[in-house]
């Protein structure tokens, strides 16, 4: 297994395990997700029924295509981002790419935010998951540039982490999303408001069928303002997917958003040594160039908040407690 993770760079065979489910996740919805570059071919086709009835045009269309064209080429660089051996070797591209998926994570926020009013339904509780998504991530992003340009390399190390494990729940989402929208048309009952244009343009040509199927957009007085109840099912017309798939958005993006959450800070907490080890590394990179409050120059607890004052690790007691721990193996190797 080590000549698998050893060269690139891994010296823990549970940091290779983690990046490679969680890298190769979004690596592969990122390459199912590329023919989605054409908007108006391949995207068109493969979304959301009666998603495209909002986002064929007007600022809706500009938001898309920012989201696309930017998530895209986004998820397929980070993955190289968290290569060690890349960091250790390749310093300056491990630089230039991570200011590029930090512009583009940007960039494709606002695309996200120009159609959250709709997309998947545009139900409110999906509106406040992509306004919190957004605020996440640009946040920690940002705290993460801070931390690294004051050269604390432990907390911009966290604050990464915190964005990527944030924004990778676009990945889960869509399996807690789907597996929802299959359990709710079995269970009934679950109904979602919809206008009738926009049935009327997912049935397109078959208008027949849509009669047939909501009379009510047809009746006088049947309708609320132009709107009609949808029952969530698989089993019926695309406006029928649509309210599963849209119904469950929402609630799959929540989820998802807590599992993430608390998963990164469990490993956070888990990996107190490599948090450790960094600090020091900040602490002599800081010493050189000349910051004050070496060790805790950058946005650190101890000097933002009532944490005991960090103090620099002994090297001799430091490699003593790291030949304690080693095992057999590891001394050997």
């Amino acid at each position: 297994m080590r000549k698998i993770y050893h060269p690139l760079g891994f010296q823990k065979g549970y940091n290779f395990t983690l990046w490679f489910i969680f890298g190769g996740a979004i690596f592969g919805f990122i390459l199912a997700r590329m023919p989605y570059l054409s908007i108006g071919g391949r995207f068109r086709e493969g979304s959301s029924p009666g998603e495209w009835y909002y986002l064929r045009g007007g600022h809706e269309r500009i938001g898309i295509t920012l989201h696309l064209v930017t998530v895209i080429p986004l998820g397929f660089l980070l993955v190289f981002q968290f290569v060690p051996w890349i960091r250790h070797h390749a310093l300056i591209f491990h630089r230039v790419n991570g200011y590029i998926i930090v512009l583009l994570l940007l960039i494709s926020n606002v695309g996200a935010l120009m159609i959250a009013r709709h997309s998947f339904g545009g139900e409110f509780e999906t509106q406040v998951y992509v306004g919190l998504l957004a605020i996440l991530t640009t946040v920690s992003a940002i705290l993460a540039y801070i931390n690294i340009k004051r050269l604390q390399i432990d907390q911009h190390r966290a604050w990464m982490l915190r964005t990527w494990f944030y924004a990778g729940t676009i990945v889960t989402l869509r399996v807690i999303m789907i597996i929802s929208a299959l359990i709710i048309p079995k269970v009934g009952g679950f109904y979602q408001a919809m206008p009738c244009e926009k049935i009327s343009f997912v049935f397109e040509d078959d208008q027949a069928g849509f009669r047939e199927s909501l009379p009510a957009c047809f009746t006088p007085n049947g309708t609320n303002n132009g709107w009609v109840a949808v029952e969530a099912s698989f089993d019926g017309s695309g406006a029928t997917v649509a309210v599963s798939l849209g119904l469950c958005f929402g609630a799959a993006g929540w989820l998802a958003l807590a599992m993430h959450a608390i998963g990164v800070e469990i490993y956070l907490r888990l990996t107190p040594r490599e948090g450790n080890r960094l600090r020091n590394v900040s602490y002599q990179r800081q010493m050189e160039a000349g910051f004050r409050h070496p060790g805790s120059a950058g946005l650190t607890s101890d000097r933002w908040g009532d944490a005991d004052v960090w103090e620099p690790a002994n090297p001799t007691t430091e490699n003593a407690k790291e030949e304690k721990r080693a095992t057999p193996e590891e001394t050997a190797a």
